[in-house]
């Protein structure tokens, strides 16, 4: 990708963000700690991440509106729909998978 200009691969990766975005918004069966587990970053990290994009910029963006537009709705109203409670082997291999000092 070296022969792309700088505004079209700007372009380009804009577009596979929102198409990751609308993947994960579509796989709601796919849990954030499953995504953690095996990929190191969820939805949230992914909205952390926007928000951060953001605060680089000057751009005022709220963590409830950087989540709203990753999830699509309300976070909190995405957990309660689709957030499953982790279960003893999700829970060990995320905390396997944790960094240790």
């Amino acid at each position: 990708m070296t022969e792309i200009d700088e505004t079209t691969r700007t372009e380009l990766e804009a577009a596979v963000f929102r198409r990751l975005v609308s993947h994960l918004r579509g796989r709601t069966d796919v849990q954030n700690i499953d995504l953690m587990n095996m990929a190191g970053f969820c939805r949230n990290c992914l909205s952390n991440w926007l928000k951060d994009a953001a605060d680089a910029k000057g751009i005022p963006l709220s963590k409830d509106a950087s989540r709203e537009h990753v999830y699509g709705m309300p976070y909190e109203a995405w957990k309660r729909l689709h957030q499953a409670e982790a279960n003893p082997e999700q829970q060990a291999a995320f905390a396997k998978a944790q960094p240790h000092s």
